[in-house]
């Protein structure tokens, strides 16, 4: 394993410990050449998951394409990025063990939809706006009403209310 930082070919494992739900391990390593600390990851080579397209082409699914969308809509939200990778995670597996390897992009689509919906209602309108691909204002205020026809109201009791600014 060359190193990132230098391409010095030597360096040794510090630490070693099971991720992605079991199905990696993730390695720290110390560059003998610079000194430089790295992660790798060891997996098992499987057969790769299908994803076709809506335009009717076919790619191999690639969790790092999905988690960088999903981090794009939940930019600067209060989200952590450990709930993002765990989601995608658990969406690769779950399409991992299908016996047949294949998905549609409308259903990871619709998966992440569920998901942000649930996690927070920004990131949700962000990811639909781009998903859907509104070609029009009203087309997507029409989204924006049907999210808020769904979503619970928030719930205030008279105690939590503020109080009215007295100086106006």
């Amino acid at each position: 394993m060359r190193c990132p930082f230098c391409q010095h070919a030597e360096n040794r494992v510090v630490d070693s410990r099971l991720a992605r739900d079991g199905r990696a391990i993730r390695r720290r390593r110390h560059c003998e050449g610079c000194a430089a600390r790295f992660t790798t990851y060891e997996v098992v080579e499987e057969t790769m998951i299908d994803v076709g397209k809506r335009d009717g082409q076919n790619e191999p699914f690639d969790p790092e394409k999905l988690l960088r969308s999903v981090r794009l809509a939940c930019k600067k939200r209060p989200i952590g990025t450990a709930a993002l990778t765990d989601f995608v995670d658990r969406l690769e597996s779950r399409f991992s063990s299908r016996p047949k390897r294949s998905v549609s992009s409308t259903e990871i689509g619709d998966a992440v939809m569920v998901f942000l919906r649930d996690l927070d209602p920004v990131a949700y309108v962000r990811y639909a706006s781009v998903y859907r691909s509104f070609d029009s204002v009203d087309a997507f205020l029409g989204e924006l009403r049907t999210f808020a026809k769904r979503a619970p109201e928030p719930t205030t009791r008279s105690s939590e209310r503020p109080e009215p600014d007295k100086d106006s």
